[in-house]
C-alpha cells in the first residue's frame, strides 16, 4: 500500500511472460513476427517508459539484434524487456523515487511529505491511510521512513 502514490513504479515489476508476449503482438502492428524501430517505440511508451529518443531506440535493437537484421523478434525482445524491468529496481531508481517524496531533503519521507505529495498528485486518501502506510514501512518506528526502510519496501513489492 506505501506504494500507491508512486508513478516511477508502474505494473512493469509484475509482467509476466503472457503479457510481455501480449505486448509484443500488440506493438507487431503488421503481424510480421518482428517489431521495427517505430513499433519499438510506441510499445517502450506503452509499458510505461516514456517516450526514448530514436537513437536510443536504435541503440537498444542494435544491442539485442543477435541476427542483425534491424528487427526484434520475440525472444530478442523479451531479453530486452527483462533487463529493462530490472533497471527499474536498480538503486538509482529507487534513491531517485525516495527523493520525490524527501521533499525537505531531511533523509526521511515524513507523514508531512507524504500528506504533500498525495496533494500534489491529486490524491486525497485521508490521514488514517497515510498513517497506516508510514507504519507499514517503518522499521524502526520513529514515524518516518528511512531510505533504507523506503528501500525494503521497494524490493518487496518487486517480489508481489
Amino acid at each position: 500500500q506505501f506504494l500507491y502514490f508512486i508513478g516511477l513504479r508502474t505494473t512493469m515489476a509484475a509482467l509476466t511472460d503472457e503479457q510481455i508476449k501480449e505486448a509484443f503482438n500488440l506493438f507487431d502492428a503488421d503481424g510480421s513476427g518482428a517489431i521495427d524501430a517505430e513499433e519499438m517505440a510506441l510499445a517502450m511508451k506503452g509499458l510505461g517508459f516514456g517516450d526514448q529518443p530514436r537513437e536510443e531506440i536504435e541503440k537498444m535493437i542494435k544491442s539485442i539484434d543477435a541476427d542483425d537484421n534491424g528487427l526484434i523478434e520475440y525472444a530478442e525482445f523479451e531479453k530486452m524487456m527483462k533487463s529493462k524491468m530490472a533497471q527499474k529496481d536498480s538503486p538509482e531508481e529507487i534513491l531517485k523515487a525516495f527523493q520525490l517524496f524527501d521533499l525537505d531533503k531531511k533523509g526521511k519521507i515524513s507523514f508531512a511529505n507524504l500528506k504533500e505529495v498525495a496533494r500534489m498528485l491529486g490524491e486525497n486518501p485521508g490521514d488514517d491511510v497515510l498513517m497506516e502506510m508510514i507504519q507499514e514501512a517503518d522499521e524502526d518506528r520513529d514515524g518516518e521512513v528511512s531510505f533504507e526502510e523506503f528501500k525494503n519496501v521497494m524490493l518487496q513489492m518487486k517480489g508481489k
